[in-house]
């Protein structure tokens, strides 16, 4: 069902797409972070999949000071598939993903108002921060791009070798995700960089060298709790990785190159993330395969 609490008839410039369920913890914060912020022409489409908690009570009253778009399930689902529903049923040229658990920065907007509205390609970024569960600063996450302009083929050889995109850093145009068709619903976890791939093959990536968003790490996260089949994390890593091989333009030793040190990207994130659970890992295979890199390799 589809619950409308928006008194603002304009058409949107940006939305954002929040999936959430039992999001009562974080979801204030995160809401806040745009209430103090928000503009004429932002909207927000919150998809709720049978949240428990107060979820819905806290949405209810960020409704008074925000234009919320409401779309509540029977299921929980999982982020993918309501981001995509949520795409869908948004009204702005461009789009962001604000998890209920992360949150914007102060001047997020002011700084990215101007380029949607020069923007020649379909996303826009900017580097992140780790947070922990009550808000500590942890750490950067940051692109390994320079200040301005990207061009397609440099933006696309760089990501291929691992995702350094946070889901709350990008805004994104709506109609380029939709047209090329939305998130891949059969990647739980490794949609997101499906997607940063697609787009970046629509034109110039313009990347803002500041931190913007923050993106909280905590127990209860998705990919903190669930629980994974054996070598899923890998599995998912290496069919996006795949896919954007095959169709990448470059061929030869660049490509090898290209490939060989990605592989050993995803061993090495696989290994991290099987011993952040106590799960089986292969953590001499994923050395190995680093040290045959070698110093170009690595860096």
């Amino acid at each position: 069902s589809l619950v409308v609490f928006d008194r603002y008839s304009m058409s949107p410039l940006l939305s954002v797409i929040m999936p959430v369920y039992n999001g009562e913890r974080y979801i204030a914060t995160a809401l806040e972070s745009v209430r103090k912020q928000y503009r004429d022409g932002i909207e927000l489409v919150i998809v709720e999949g049978g949240s428990s908690d107060r979820t819905l009570e806290i949405v209810r009253g960020f409704s008074e000071v925000l234009p919320i778009r409401l779309i509540t399930l029977s299921e929980a689902g999982n982020w993918v598939n309501k981001t995509n529903l949520g795409l869908r049923e948004a009204r702005g040229d461009w789009a962001c993903f604000l998890h209920c658990d992360d949150l914007w920065l102060p001047g997020r907007i002011a700084r990215l108002w101007g380029e949607m509205e020069a923007a020649e390609g379909a996303i826009i970024l900017h580097n992140t921060m780790f947070v922990g569960p009550d808000g500590q600063k942890l750490g950067f996450w940051t692109c390994p791009l320079a200040e301005g302009v990207v061009p397609p083929e440099q933006f696309t050889e760089r990501l291929l070798i691992q995702n350094f995109i946070a889901a709350p850093s990008p805004v994104i145009r709506r109609k380029a995700v939709l047209d090329s068709g939305g998130l891949d619903e059969s990647l739980w976890f490794s949609a997101d960089w499906d997607l940063w791939l697609r787009l970046g093959a629509f034109g110039p990536v313009r990347f803002i060298a500041e931190t913007l968003s923050a993106f909280r790490i905590h127990p209860a996260s998705q990919t903190a709790a669930r629980k994974l089949l054996p070598n899923e994390w890998e599995r998912q890593l290496t069919t996006v990785l795949e896919r954007h091989l095959n169709t990448w333009d470059y061929t030869g030793k660049r490509k090898t190159s290209v490939e060989r040190v990605a592989r050993a990207s995803i061993a090495v994130n696989s290994s991290l993330s099987a011993a952040s659970r106590s799960e089986s890992s292969r953590p001499l295979t994923a050395l190995l395969g680093l040290l045959a890199l070698g110093p170009i390799g690595w860096h």
